[in-house]
């Protein structure tokens, strides 16, 4: 594959939270003149808490406690590809330099959180299994309908390395994100660069390493 696969994937539009709620979550978001990657806005989190049972009520605690991570489900606003943390930088560089670029990206327990289209988790396997180069994509974690994920805290407040935090943060209520095409073209490139590098990839990673700038102008 030489070119990234256009998804065509629908995402449902998230469902506006009451006025009130989203207000007080503008408030603890408002940016103080700057736009920072991974930071979280308003819309957001507007769109993180749609997929909750009760966006008024997780709305509500994050107004209480934005400094503390929270559990999603998947399989409504979106899935989640958990991958090797050091894959998985390799992957996000071929998104960004080649492809579409990415939905929101998360960094949790040395393994890197890929936002992606509802019905990735129950495809992408499947098209791994058929792919020639599958073999060479370490175990991914695909969390779909049913299963839920520790997304990292609104606000970053922990110095500690080991805690949840945002590499590309929701930013919009209507996020693009990408399906299983993309991602497996994604899993190809990045399996292909560290075949032509030499480079191996280990299951137990160095330290996080210093998230890398991404240009979420370019994001769809």
């Amino acid at each position: 594959m030489s070119t990234w696969l256009r998804d065509e994937t629908t995402l449902s539009p998230a469902p506006r939270v009451a006025d009130e709620s989203r207000s007080a979550v503008f408030r603890l978001l408002r940016d103080e003149g700057r736009h920072h990657t991974a930071q979280v806005t308003a819309d957001g989190a507007d769109w993180l808490a749609s997929a909750a049972a009760y966006p008024r009520s997780t709305l509500a605690l994050w107004e209480s406690r934005p400094a503390a991570p929270a559990v999603l489900p998947c399989g409504s606003a979106f899935d989640v590809v958990s991958v090797e943390s050091v894959f998985g930088r390799r992957m996000l560089d071929r998104l960004w330099d080649e492809g579409p670029g990415s939905g929101p990206v998360a960094v949790h327990r040395g393994r890197l959180l890929l936002f992606t289209a509802p019905g990735t988790a129950h495809r992408l396997p499947s098209l791994l299994r058929w792919e020639e180069w599958g073999q060479a994509v370490p175990p991914l974690l695909c969390h779909g309908t049913g299963d839920a994920v520790t997304v990292p805290p609104l606000t970053s407040g922990s110095a500690d390395g080991s805690a949840p935090r945002w590499l590309v943060a929701p930013d919009t209520r209507h996020p693009w994100l990408p399906g299983p095409e993309v991602v497996l073209w994604a899993c190809v490139r990045a399996a292909r660069t560290g075949a032509a590098t030499g480079v191996k990839v280990s299951i137990f990673p160095p330290a996080d390493q210093g998230a890398n700038v991404y240009d979420v102008s370019r994001r769809r």
